[in-house]
């Protein structure tokens, strides 16, 4: 076993000359397991809300999106292979774009997203629908409209409207006429569908209404094999990533092929970003508590300076009896990382099965009443690193510092007698 780590061990767990130093050790343990359990219990908070979001959009945004990467529309015939790929479980042709919106004297600037039939199988949209009866974007007569919550609020439309939403586009390729400016505009009109959707972001409830390809094309004055997205959902198993990599390859530089995450690229970057400064933060806080560990040590030190000089006489050098009490330091930083993740761990857990950490009176404006918590193994060992660098960094040069003066004042009291 290594000198320097038996000694430490021993110095440790042995009892000390005085109780004070005992008592500082335990502290300093328990300083750096309090960081760690704040540590692990952030993290997963903000991987709790990251994943909450992510399961709003997947009601709305599928798990891969192929888009142009120049213009705004390409033909879908171009994606035909796609469609035949062995990993692509649903496929689903979109387009969208700006339209106004009219019903009642009210007019609303909106986004019109025309779907397949299959939507309701390449998302999860009837989860985040509220209404009676079935999601249907059309039937033999009518075209129909979903619209997003707050966009039937701006609207008065109810859910159930008997007059039809009328929908205004722009013409494509014609001059705009000011002496007749109905003429500038295509117009349509969908029906209402008895249901709306509520996915809790502003951005799809404010604004989008979800009707088929058919009229969205018709509306827009394109052709029927004009799309804005090609959706696709995979077979169960699959390696998202992968896929996506080949998609890419596959598509060339012309397409863009994007996860759900970088279909939400601000929203998860801002999220990323908060969780990033809060775990600085953290950091901070963990080596302010490795303080107390140094303090420890410091005692120790003193206590232990016989010793020091009865090791050094049998040969020991500097840096093995510095080894010493940065070994022990080091320990005590394992003991508070384990100790620490064990209890964050269990305190996690204790929260996704009970929810004991609520939102209080505030929970009504929420889409949940507690806490959202998800453990990821790679934020555990994230944080036990960092407890382990921290602590390493904090005690290094302290700790050679003060055993060096001791050592030299040791050899300058020999000298004087």
């Amino acid at each position: 076993m290594n000198v320097s780590f038996y000694i430490a061990k021993r110095y440790l767990f042995s009892k000390k000359s005085h109780q004070a130093i005992n008592i500082i050790s335990g502290v300093a343990v328990a300083g750096v397991t309090l960081a760690t359990i704040a540590m692990v219990c952030t993290l997963s908070v903000f991987n709790g809300f990251r994943m909450l979001v992510a399961e709003q959009f997947t009601a709305f945004d599928p798990q891969i999106k192929i888009t142009a990467r120049k213009g705004k529309t390409f033909d879908a015939s171009a994606l035909q292979m796609v469609k035949e790929m062995p990993e692509i479980a649903v496929s689903t042709e979109c387009f969208e774009d700006k339209v106004m919106v009219q019903y009642g004297g009210r007019q609303v600037m909106a986004t019109i997203k025309g779907v397949e039939d299959n939507f309701s199988q390449l998302t999860d949209i009837e989860k985040v629908l509220i209404g009676n009866g079935t999601f249907k974007l059309h039937d033999n007569t009518v075209d129909y409209a979903t619209p997003g919550i707050e966009l039937t609020g701006q609207l008065n439309c109810g859910l159930y409207h008997t007059a039809p939403l009328e929908i205004y586009a722009p013409k494509r390729g014609r001059k705009v006429s000011m002496a007749n400016p109905a003429s500038n505009f295509r117009k349509g009109y969908l029906y209402a569908s008895g249901k709306t959707f509520i996915v809790n972001q502003p951005k799809y409830d404010g604004n989008y209404i979800l009707t088929s390809i058919d009229f969205a094309r018709e509306i827009f004055g394109r052709d029927s094999s004009d799309v804005t997205s090609f959706e696709l959902k995979t077979i169960d198993g699959t390696n998202t990533d992968a896929l996506k990599s080949r998609l890419q390859t596959l598509l060339g530089e012309d397409f863009c092929v994007e996860d759900r995450f970088e279909q939400q690229a601000d929203i998860f970057k801002i999220m990323t970003i908060e969780k990033f400064i809060s775990y600085l933060f953290l950091s901070f806080i963990l080596l302010i508590a490795c303080f107390n560990v140094i303090g420890s040590l410091s005692m120790l030190i003193i206590d232990k300076k016989r010793d020091m000089e009865t090791l050094r006489s049998l040969g020991a050098s500097d840096k093995l009896i510095a080894n010493i009490f940065i070994i022990e330091g080091s320990i005590i930083s394992v003991l508070g990382a384990f100790a620490g993740i064990l209890l964050g761990v269990l305190l996690c857990y204790i929260q996704q099965e009970f929810g004991i950490i609520t939102f209080g009176d505030a929970a009504s404006g929420f889409v949940i009443d507690r806490y959202p918590v998800d453990i990821v193994a790679s934020d555990i060992a994230v944080v036990f690193a960092t407890v382990i660098a921290v602590g390493l960094i904090a005690m290094g040069l302290p700790v050679r510092y003060l055993t060096g003066r001791l050592l030299a004042g040791s050899n300058d009291s020999k000298e004087n007698i």
